[in-house]
């Protein structure tokens, strides 16, 4: 998160007796000790602000642009810090209500603008997807608060791996964390002092130094062993990021590390550079992050900050305080703010694309209400005397009332669409229990169905489609949970034939279907999911404990079937999973390698296997477009969007007792893929099938069972 460190300006940051005649008698005296304006700072944040923003508008292309906020966890690091020891040494306290007050006058105005501005997109169904709602309204009332980042971890959110529907305020995580540190830092630092006073003969500094030193290699052991354990938690949790400030506080408070000697500056300097340059290129969202990976971003940033020495044009600190890095840097919390929720809008937008030109006006946009924002928001209430010349907390009370507005709004975005949603509900489930004839893929695959033109119809609705998925959450387990958990459906007959259905979220979404199928048809339905998980031998290239979680599952899945008796598995996964490779020519042929011997486990007990092709999987959410435009300006090319070379199909070939099923043609045409089929919405997102689409496929899964079923019949 691009914090915005300085309160006043540069001219004021190198003139203390300036400073001084400035202040309000109640103001605070941070800057009571010399100082002076770090234009590489400000240049820092610039790289830091380009790469976040170049990773959210082109992911594939910046993989490691995310390290961009911990860079901006150091520059803070180094900047409060540096101030509150200023005040501290100055006046042998700190005035934690005038910091307070300063913080919300710099930060709270853009942020919630931003907030008001996602609120009342989320009052539009044209914008916000209904199906969204409930979610989007409770992330921007978790940031009005700064809690953002303790939501996203306790709900699983996998940032890197953009696991879930993002709403548009999820970026706020991270500021929210900075909100924290603000709050925790200085009471830690005052802590110390007073430790320091009362007990080391006065050696406060010292004492900080010694306090905030343990704060940062606890914060980094556990960050470590939290990744490890938990990455996708570890991401948002603030003890997990404290170290990252710590790190820029050693800075602030040992001058040996603020070098000026010219020739280790200069090679300190760019040797950061390459250090970021390189993270962001080569770091993705496989990385396991933060962790000890992490060191490698914040000690790159440490670098360019301790590097002090400005004697020629061509070192770092020179290029970096140019004027265009200057521009960014000083643009930078507005430009992070508004970048995301413009990326998240911009695909519902009618008669707007995803192309490049589309990607560029969009990033060029963002630039122009950034600099408006500061311009006009951020800069005049920062230096607002209503509340300047007033106790710090006129601004803290007025800042706690317009948050409570900003809530506001989100309450009222859902008030205002919560009947809709409520009816929504109701019009799935009844889509569900009576669905219109020939319907959905059976207009494919069903030749009485041939030429059923349903017009316009699109159901469910583009705006709720996002709900429509299986509601037995307890059956699926994600992230590093390797617990093999199982769930029994259908008939409690003691001969009803006994079918499994085992994968990752690409067999989980059939669920609901294989569930009416086991109690129509007198099926006993035991199920194995995972996600991102398929059930294969081969590992995951995925390093760290998803990977091992993965592993640790498929063993316990397998010794749980060694032990069931099943007379037909049936099996589906994603065609993206990344497998090792170790010991094979390609990660392809270790996939499908991997297959083989897992259903041969089954195989070898004469249990069929039944498995499918997997859909197709686009760039972004189809309903974005559906939602303001015809469906046949939405489809998608079939070469972009269809993984030619499944290796579930190469598995399947030439081996006995397994069946593939391939609903290629029922997706895409020879040319392009669709989003509607027969008036079925087939997406809820941008891979999974909806519930409604996955039942119209459900006479024929049913009839591929029945012949497995068949076969072992004695």
């Amino acid at each position: 998160m691009p914090s915005a460190d300085h309160d006043l300006g540069p001219q004021d940051l190198g003139d203390p007796a300036r400073l001084r005649r400035r202040e309000p008698r109640d103001r605070s005296p941070e800057h009571a000790e010399p100082s002076r304006f770090l234009p590489h700072v400000q240049g820092l944040r610039a790289i830091a602000v380009i790469f976040v923003v170049l990773y959210h508008f082109w992911p594939a292309r910046l993989p490691g642009g995310y390290v961009g906020v911990d860079i901006f966890f150091v520059i803070s690091g180094f900047l409060i810090t540096g101030h509150l020891m200023r005040e501290l040494t100055a006046t042998g306290t700190v005035r934690l209500g005038q910091f307070w007050a300063r913080r919300a006058r710099r930060l709270l105005p853009a942020s919630l603008l931003v907030l008001l501005v996602c609120a009342l997109v989320a009052m539009s169904p044209y914008l916000t997807p209904t199906s969204a709602l409930p979610n989007e309204v409770r992330e921007i009332i978790a940031s009005t608060f700064y809690v953002e980042n303790w939501f996203l971890a306790l709900n699983s959110a996998d940032y890197l791996n953009h696991s879930g529907d993002p709403t548009t305020v999820q970026h706020y995580w991270s500021l929210s964390l900075e909100e924290q540190f603000y709050v925790i830092w200085p009471l830690i630092m005052l802590l110390a002092a007073w430790i320091g006073v009362k007990y080391f003969r006065g050696a406060r500094r010292r004492a900080v130094l010694i306090a905030l030193g343990v704060v940062t290699v606890a914060s980094f052991v556990f960050c470590v062993a939290f990744t490890i354990t938990n990455p996708a938690p570890a991401y948002f949790v603030t003890f997990a990021r404290m170290w990252q400030f710590g790190v820029g506080a050693m800075i602030a408070l040992i001058p040996l590390l603020q070098v000026r000697n010219a020739i280790v500056s200069f090679f300190l300097g760019w040797g950061g550079v390459l250090v970021l340059l390189f993270v962001a290129f080569r770091f993705d969202g496989q990385t396991p992050f933060p962790g000890y990976m992490a060191a490698l971003p914040t000690f790159g940033a440490a670098a360019i900050i301790a590097a002090s020495n400005t004697e020629r044009w061509w070192y770092p600190t020179r290029i970096l305080a140019l004027r265009p890095a200057q521009f960014v840097g000083d643009i930078s919390y507005s430009l992070y703010l508004w970048h995301w929720p413009l990326i998240i809008i911009a695909p519902s937008v009618p008669f707007w694309g995803l192309t490049i030109y589309h990607r560029v006006a969009l990033l060029v946009l963002c630039f122009v209400l950034a600099w408006l924002t500061k311009r006009f928001v951020e800069d005049p209430v920062r230096s607002w005397k209503v509340l300047t010349s007033r106790p710090a907390r006129v601004t803290l009370w007025s800042s706690l009332a317009a948050m409570l507005v900003v809530a506001g709004a989100a309450g009222t975005a859902w008030a205002v669409n919560a009947s809709t949603y409520n009816e929504g509900v109701r019009a799935l489930q009844e889509l569900r229990e009576s669905p219109p004839e020939c319907f959905g893929a059976a207009v494919v695959l069903d030749d009485a169905c041939a030429g059923t033109d349903f017009g316009d119809t699109i159901l469910p609705a583009p705006g709720f489609a996002g709900v429509d998925r299986p509601e037995a959450a307890q059956c699926f387990v994600q992230l590093n949970d390797a617990r093999p958990v199982s769930c029994e459906f259908g008939s409690e007959e003691p001969d009803a034939p006994r079918v499994a259905l085992i994968g990752d979220s690409h067999a989980y979404q059939l669920l609901s279907t294989f569930q009416s199928l086991a109690e129509e048809n007198g099926w006993h339905l035991t199920t194995w999911f995972k996600g991102a998980c398929p059930w294969n031998t081969t590992p995951l290239s995925t390093p760290g404990a998803f990977g091992e979680a993965c592993t640790q599952w498929r063993d316990g899945v397998r010794a749980q079937l060694a032990d069931a008796d099943l007379d037909a598995v049936f099996t589906a996964a994603i065609a993206t999973t990344p497998y090792s490779s170790v010991g094979y020519d390609s990660s392809y042929d270790a996939a499908v390698a991997g297959y083989q011997a897992a259903w041969s486990e089954v195989l070898d007990r004469d249990i069929p296997v039944i498995t499918v092709v997997d859909n197709p999987v686009w760039e972004t959410d189809p309903n974005k477009c559906l939602r303001t435009r015809d469906a046949s300006a939405c489809d998608g090319p079939r070469s972009e969007l269809l993984v030619t070379d499944d290796p579930l199909r190469a598995a399947a070939s030439g081996i006995e007792g397994v069946t593939l099923l391939d609903f290629t043609d029922v997706f895409c045409g020879e040319e392009v893929c669709s989003p509607v089929v027969g008036g079925a919405n087939i997406y809820r997102d941008q891979d999974h099938l909806t519930v409604t689409f996955a039942d119209t496929l459900a006479p024929w899964y049913a009839e591929a069972i029945e012949a497995a079923l068949d076969r072992v019949s004695p």
